[in-house]
């Protein structure tokens, strides 16, 4: 039977070229898309997981509120990860990680800056799976100046993995000497803990057991069997306890409750790991994390297309479906049951998907590279040849073939074999409210995608164009300044300020940009600080160039002047903090800030100037409060520039720098490219989606040309009738059109709202946004409608063309 069923299914295609390679290639291309976006939002979901105890890892978050600025943070005290394993029997382990930027770290007689570092406690291997190569994991971080380095890393810098006991050297405190404890293989990528170089805890300089401060993040171990939601209730405790003690000798303060009855929260709580990089976009991520609403998004645009796809086979089976009706009555005739019909049919179908599939992972072999560059992925031909991915493909043929082929198989074998053969089913395209209904979801569809790539886009441009109180373009930003030391860090700046093309220039320690440098500080209007005249905000130093090098507006008072020597107690607000406080004027008003002594008076500045408000971080987030102070902070360097030979300009910039600081990596980038980073996960969200948007409407396109051609050969006869009694072309192609264009006009009611709710819900993710403007909807329209003609026009004009005497010979 099988063989009897394979030669049918062979000799049906075989017979049926066109329709054949219509239904195959819109078929490969729908499963392309959908391999490709699954293997994505697998990936996406697969973040962490390779952990041992993923289940049983939790980070340690913070939310604090006071005088309404909010600070949703991914860090916790340093004493908190010890604090909860010593109180608390359900945490197994803990450890703690500590990030102070890059590091410079020799190879031979240069240096090489490494981004991809960090402090962690000897802990670290008691929570994480991290596989050793080499070294021993449970002493490789008790020591000071120790570190433990990935396979990459060693043979970077050493040649080969065998480095235990060697030494590494960084430009911390002028020269540290890091002796290599341990190699561990290289972090895999669906990892938010991405670094190369882990450094010994005991060598970060902090002034620990602050339980105020909150700049580690901290992952705990939990017990088996400890559910964290009910752990979280733990916390209110542990406030109680050493937070509240030390908050109390800063801020006049009876109580907890006395401070959360003001408005104001602290919540601490624990986040699952494995939720981190689609369900955390705090501040002080340990890395850029992505967004679970484009797993949704891209999981339905996978199904839709592969939906889109099985109903161009559905629409052309039965459109086709006269040329197979005497086969099926005179096979029932011949005693041939419906159900082996049906059997017969949903074989031919599967072994059609078969055929797509094979052709469908060439595709995806093929474009793998260019996914892999729009989104950002590092996926490989690896990926499709896990079990559990070959058995996804493996049964995909019969879940397709069985979607797609069921209802054909069931219109087909349901023939009555009399009707048949007295020729009364004749009528393959006649009017099918089911397949109709099929057209309109494959369009509604289309232009759902279209609507939602046009407001990514048009988001972005948004960003890219908005007014953001400062000017990013031309903005040269050199890194490593601060290496250099104060005085030949002033010397350098001084001596590119001089060369032609530089405008101004600054020192930058901090920047608008997300990967910038932050620091929080709380703030009050009177010395004595309480609940209701406490502010935290951004406190950023800055030297007297860096407003203006920026390109930010004063619009009260004054910038930092080096004629008032008193501005080293003075400070700059911008207009968000003056709303908090409450001044109309605050010029020359007086804010305090705590010295961190308990019982000492607080610092004392005098507000000198409002700068108009800017977006320090993203456009998600409103503009919080932040205040300016004149600091000695060089750890980068700021020039705007304005030549057009700009890469003259930064290999002279080059020549200063190595000639300032021999053997540094001289590295920079442009503060528009760093602010555009931000963005990232929404740039390549926009290229997928567009990517797929443009297929799935060219699938779609692909059914409707299929169903234009059948319908036109259908009517031949019809047409060269037509033709002799005198019906022009025009006439002709707008019978043929009609019924295809209310069917686009029906799947445009459906998309529009929908279209609508959808990306409403997703701009809700950012504080600033674009509007969803009435013209986007109409260029969807106007788009899907003018391929929809096109399409079918092309048919139609053919069919119109035929001589009618062609068409009326065998009458």
């Amino acid at each position: 039977m099988f063989r009897n069923f394979l030669k049918v299914a062979w000799r049906n295609l075989v017979k049926n070229k066109a329709f054949s390679l219509i239904n195959i290639i819109g078929l490969a291309t729908g499963l392309a898309c959908f391999i490709l976006i699954t293997l994505y939002v697998v990936d996406e979901l697969s973040f962490d997981r390779h952990n041992k105890h993923a289940d049983r890892i939790f980070r340690v978050d913070s939310d604090i509120k006071i005088g309404g600025t909010v600070l949703d943070l991914a860090v916790a005290s340093d004493p908190m990860g010890a604090t909860l394993k010593k109180d608390y029997p359900q945490v197994e382990a803990y450890v703690r990680f500590y990030r102070n930027g890059s590091k410079l770290v020799k190879k031979g007689n240069e240096y090489i800056s490494e981004n991809a570092v960090i402090h962690a406690d000897s802990t670290l291997f008691d929570v994480f799976t991290l596989p050793v190569i080499s070294g021993d994991a449970k002493t490789a971080l008790n020591e000071p100046n120790t570190v433990v380095i990935t396979e990459s890393t060693a043979n970077k810098y050493f040649g080969n993995s065998n480095v235990i006991g060697k030494m590494l050297e960084t430009n911390d405190n002028d020269k540290t000497l890091y002796k290599v404890t341990a190699v561990i293989r290289d972090l895999p990528k669906n990892s938010h803990l991405n670094f190369h170089l882990i450094f010994s805890m005991d060598n970060v300089e902090y002034g620990f057991g602050n339980y105020l401060s909150n700049n580690f993040p901290t992952y705990v171990l939990l017990k088996d069997g400890v559910d964290y939601r009910d752990f979280n209730k733990n916390f209110k405790q542990v406030i109680e306890k050493y937070v509240f003690p030390q908050a109390k000798e800063f801020m006049h303060l009876n109580s907890m409750d006395e401070f959360s009855k003001s408005g104001n929260k602290l919540e601490i709580y624990l986040t699952p790991l494995t939720d981190i990089h689609l369900h955390s976009d705090k501040m002080a991520e340990l890395g850029t994390n992505s967004n679970i609403q484009y797993v949704y998004i891209f999981s339905a645009v996978a199904l839709f297309i592969l939906l889109i796809a099985c109903i161009n086979f559905m629409n052309l089976s039965t459109a086709r479906s006269a040329s197979r009706s005497r086969e099926v009555g005179i096979r029932k005739v011949l005693g041939t049951e419906k159900n082996a019909l049906v059997r017969q049919f949903l074989f031919e179908s599967t072994f059609t998907v078969l055929i797509a599939l094979f052709i469908g992972l060439v595709i995806a072999f093929v474009v793998l590279p260019y996914f892999n560059s729009i989104s950002g992925k590092s996926l490989s031909v690896s990926s499709l040849l896990q079990p559990k991915f070959l058995l996804f493909l493996a049964l995909l043929p019969f879940v397709v073939g069985g979607l797609a082929g069921s209802y054909p198989a069931l219109y087909l074998s349901s023939f009555r074999p009399i009707a048949v053969l007295k020729g009364k089913v004749n009528a393959g395209f006649q009017k099918s409210h089911f397949r109709s209904t099929l057209v309109v979801f494959q369009f509604a569809t289309s232009i759902i995608l279209i609507i939602g790539t046009i407001i990514i886009y048009k988001q972005l441009n948004y960003i890219q164009t908005t007014r953001l109180g400062f000017k990013r373009e031309q903005v040269l930003i050199v890194n490593g300044t601060g290496i250099m030391g104060n005085n030949a860090a002033d010397v350098f700046k001084t001596e590119v300020s001089k060369l032609s093309g530089v405008k101004s220039s600054s020192f930058a320690g901090f920047l608008p940009v997300g990967n910038s440098s932050r620091s929080d500080n709380t703030f009050s209007k009177e010395a004595v600080m309480d609940t209701k005249n406490a502010l935290n905000m951004q406190n950023w130093s800055i030297d007297y160039d860096y407003i203006n090098t920026l390109g930010m507006e004063m619009i009260k008072g004054r910038n930092f002047s080096r004629e008032y020597g008193s501005d080293s107690n003075a400070i700059i607000i911008n207009e968000t903090t003056a709303k908090l406080l409450g001044y109309a004027d605050p010029i020359g008003k007086k804010i305090y800030n705590s010295n961190g002594i308990p019982n000492e008076p607080p610092d004392e500045f005098t507000i000198i100037g409002v700068v108009r408000n800017f977006h320090f971080e993203s456009l998600r987030e409103n503009v919080g409060p932040l205040a300016f102070h004149l600091g000695n902070n060089k750890w980068e360097a700021a020039f705007k520039v304005s030549t057009t030979d700009v890469a003259g300009l930064i290999k002279t910039i080059e020549a200063k720098y190595k000639a300032m600081a021999p053997g540094r990596p001289f590295s920079y980038q442009f503060l528009d490219e760093s602010f555009d980073q931000m963005y990232r996960t929404e740039q390549r969200a926009g290229k997928v989606a567009l990517s797929f948007a443009i297929l799935a409407i060219l699938i779609a396109c692909l059914g409707l040309f299929g169903l234009a051609t059948y319908m036109a050969e259908q009517r031949t006869k019809e047409i060269g009738v037509r033709k002799v009694l005198g019906a022009s072309v025009s006439t002709i192609v707008n019978m043929l059109s009609k019924d295809f264009l209310k069917l686009v006009g029906i799947s445009i009611l459906f998309a529009f709202p929908l279209a609508g709710l959808l990306m409403h819900w997703w701009l809700q993710d950012f504080a600033y946004r674009t509007n969803l403007g009435w013209w986007i909807f109409v260029v969807a329209a106007a788009i899907t409608g003018l391929i929809a003609i096109v399409t079918v026009s092309a048919q139609a004009f053919k069919a119109a063309l035929t001589n009618p005497v062609k068409s009326l010979r065998s009458e």
